[in-house]
């Protein structure tokens, strides 16, 4: 009976501790990008850190002291001067501003590298790879009626340009009286197509278009894989900026709240993911990390990309903003998106429960 429960224990926990160690893998490659691109620059890295909390060992090499602690939910990269000022050369703060930027831009920039390269993986066991051109119509297709041909190539959707065929699934959530316009490339030139009809279904408040074609297949080759791989990874890239606008415009209207996730949303459904297929996490980790890595961009007080425009106008005036004011605003910033991230997590916890 004592082998029965660990075992039934041990099947419930794993998925979730590789959710928890992808996550903390995303964040580290996050920091070591920071990290790799201070040492480069000569800039004086005073800590790495592997988690948070309590300190469980600890080695130094060089001038850097390299930490484990006990909450493998993140990490950090402790730069001389980052925060504070510092009379040492070395430090961050005494660096030329295209340094800084460079150091802060990193980051972002490995997570998405690392995006680029898990979007590569999860196209090595395909034998051919889907297209956006039309190969074919269901019995009945309504879009076929209304104006879209066998051979047609969609290029874009709604004004969005379309890469791959993920943008397509992207680009028929939640359409309202399942109407779309539709550029397509016919005979070798462009044609907008107005008000493309598609059947519709609703499901948890969000409308779904039924799609009543299906796309050619594209032979799998060296330099078809690299093109797959570079559209694909824009895809992904898109995406993040499109979910990102359409929430902050409100397309899902009251299932806005609904499609917002955080750590402890994302960790469940990465954990039930990995209880069925391991390599089913590799999509959803490419998207993730450049998730992460386009977040942190954005021009936005706490976040990287707030950093970066403080640079930037330091860079353009020639004149640092005065710390004092900077350090106020990171600090609001960061409140904000602290309570943020606390009602998420509140209301996943309670979606968890009431499950």
């Amino acid at each position: 009976m004592i082998d029965i429960n660990l075992l039934t224990v041990w099947n419930n926990f794993w998925p979730y501790a590789v959710a928890v160690l992808l996550f903390l893998s995303l964040i580290l490659i996050h920091e070591f990008g920071h990290f790799i691109a201070a040492k480069s620059l000569g800039i004086r890295v005073n800590e790495f850190a592997v988690g948070f909390g309590l300190k469980l060992f600890s080695f130094k090499k060089g001038e850097t002291l390299y930490r484990f602690n006990l909450i493998p939910l993140g990490g950090y990269c402790a730069m001389e001067g980052e925060d504070e000022k510092s009379e040492d050369k070395r430090a961050f703060c005494n660096k030329a501003p295209w340094r800084r930027f460079v150091v802060v831009a990193m980051g972002a920039t490995f997570n998405i590298l690392l995006g680029i390269i898990l979007v590569g993986i999860t196209l090595i066991p395909q034998q051919r790879f889907a297209t956006t051109q039309v190969a074919g119509f269901y019995e009945n297709a309504s879009s076929e009626k209304s104006g879209l041909k066998k051979g047609d190539t969609i290029v874009a959707v709604n004004g969005r340009r379309i890469y791959s065929e993920m943008d397509l699934g992207y680009a028929f959530t939640n359409v309202k009286n399942g109407k779309l316009d539709i550029t397509v490339k016919r005979d070798g030139e462009k044609k907008d197509l107005k008000d493309v009809k598609f059947a519709t279904q609703k499901e948890k408040g969000i409308d779904y278009i039924s799609v009543d074609f299906y796309v050619a297949p594209e032979k799998k080759t060296f330099l078809t894989f690299l093109s797959k791989t570079a559209k694909n990874s824009v895809s992904y890239c898109t995406i993040v900026e499109r979910s990102l606008l359409d929430l902050v415009t409100g397309k899902y209207g009251k299932s806005t709240w609904k499609a917002m996730s955080g750590p402890v949303g994302l960790t469940a459904a990465i954990g039930d993911i990995a209880k069925q297929r391991l390599f089913d996490l590799i999509p959803i980790m490419a998207l993730i990390t450049m998730n992460l890595g386009i977040f942190n961009l954005l021009p936005l007080p706490a976040l990287d990309g707030g950093r970066l425009l403080f640079i930037l106008v330091e860079m353009i005036t020639r004149k640092k903003v005065p710390e004092k004011y900077e350090a106020l605003i990171h600090g609001i910033g960061f409140a904000l998106l602290l309570g943020l991230m606390l009602l998420i997590t509140a209301k996943d916890i309670l979606g968890l429960i009431i499950k």
